[in-house]
């Protein structure tokens, strides 16, 4: 089971290093973790999924809770929440099979977003699922190289996260 914590911290040098580590030297299995400013400059907001039951993630949380850095955690639910993903994915594309590519790309919503000789340049968002399933399909065409951001998400609570401190 995967769990989806946002962890509100300090914005210095070293935080997101500090926290992946601790995380690493308690052998938590980290699935994505992405970090990036909010709203307030001194306040970096991290997006962790953790894989594991309700014990592991009250470890992870307790762990978390230890470090200086670390304002406040707060568990995303996924039914109260909106999670996002994005995906730049390189797929070989000479002219022959560029329109149905882009017939693929459009049914996904997604855009491309570099063309060149030899291949072309898709950007998607969308949750995991929209992510896998437009991965596999592009498989056909041949996928050259790919990366993919991990989850970020916000509570649908009127409140932002860091009023609730």
């Amino acid at each position: 089971m995967t769990h989806t914590l946002a962890v509100l911290v300090l914005n210095k040098p070293g935080v997101l290093a500090r926290i992946a580590g601790l995380l690493s030297r308690r052998v938590f299995n980290i699935e994505s973790i992405a970090a990036g400013y909010t709203e307030k400059p001194d306040i970096t907001r991290i997006t962790i999924v953790v894989n594991g039951d309700e014990r592991v993630l009250e470890q992870v949380i307790h762990q978390l809770g230890k470090l200086v850095d670390v304002i406040k955690i707060t568990k995303i639910e996924e039914r109260d929440s909106i999670e996002r993903e994005l995906a730049l994915i390189k797929v070989q594309a000479d002219p022959a099979k560029r329109r149905d590519i882009v017939d693929i790309v459009e049914i996904f919503r997604a855009n491309v977003v570099d063309v060149g000789k030899e291949t072309m340049v898709i950007q998607i968002i969308g949750d995991e699922q929209k992510i896998t399933a437009f991965t596999h399909v592009l498989e056909q065409q041949g996928i050259v190289e790919m990366v993919r951001t991990g989850k970020i998400g916000l509570s649908r609570q009127p409140r932002a996260a860091r009023d609730e401190v």
